[in-house]
């Protein structure tokens, strides 16, 4: 991508998120001609990262060090009744949050942008009146529209000669999960129904490029590259301020 390619983009998405900023009474003059692209992203620097975006849940205490973290079942708990969002889902997007806080810290991804991704994507995989099982999976497996190029959506073609669906909490599309698929819970399987293991995987797909999302530019351009519309930039970041608080 070509560097004026990706400031168009880039500055795409921070109009959008200063449009959410000012809607939540946040103002700072994007109407006035005199405020270029490169002013407003001064002022959303601080600001664009959702509310609990960088922060990490805290860790479950007393476990083997060399394992995987965890975040703290008082966390989940607190979290999960705050917000209302299951809590094998809250528990998803801390584990991975705090997995990336480890394996990329300078990426500062929070749990609350996988959480707004999440919510989007599938209601935390409870979407169509599913639920969430303590395994991780719903009730029934989660599949997106057929990517055909109808009804505003891409046109993805997929290995049979049809068109693919992306599929669980997180909607991968196959291909993307073939390359980024992840085992979040440790059983050994790399499922993209298994909300543990798409909220890595979704958490590693953000983190790719050097994104920093506690910038700006950082968490638009990690947003729009999960699905490039401006809209869902948009939408996903209203669920990460709701969910981070």
């Amino acid at each position: 991508m070509t560097a004026s390619r990706r400031r168009a983009r880039t500055i795409a998405c921070v109009v959008v998120l200063a449009g959410v900023l000012a809607a939540a009474g946040i103002l700072i003059g994007v109407g006035d001609r005199s405020v270029g692209p490169d002013a407003v992203l001064a002022v959303l620097a601080e600001q664009a990262a959702p509310a609990g975006a960088t922060v990490a849940p805290a860790p479950a205490p007393g476990r083997d060090p060399a394992g995987p973290p965890r975040a703290s079942a008082a966390w989940v708990d607190a979290t999960a009744a705050a917000t209302g969002i299951p809590a094998v889902a809250v528990a998803a997007y801390g584990d991975a949050a705090l997995r990336l806080q480890q394996e990329q810290p300078a990426c500062h991804l929070g749990w609350s942008t996988l959480a707004g991704i999440g919510t989007v994507e599938s209601a935390n995989g409870t979407t169509g009146g599913r639920m969430l099982r303590a395994d991780g999976r719903s009730s029934t497996p989660i599949s997106g529209p057929v990517l055909d190029g109808t009804g505003g959506n891409q046109a993805i073609p997929d290995a049979g000669g049809g068109w693919t669906t992306a599929r669980g909490p997180m909607q991968f599309i196959p291909s993307t999960w073939a390359q980024w698929g992840a085992d979040g819970d440790g059983d050994g399987h790399r499922d993209v129904d298994d909300i543990f293991d798409a909220a890595l995987a979704a958490g590693r797909y953000l983190c790719a490029d050097g994104h920093d999302l506690a910038s700006a530019q950082g968490w638009a351009d990690a947003i729009f590259s999960y699905n490039h519309s401006a809209e869902y930039v948009q939408q996903v970041y209203a669920a990460a301020v709701a969910a981070g608080g």
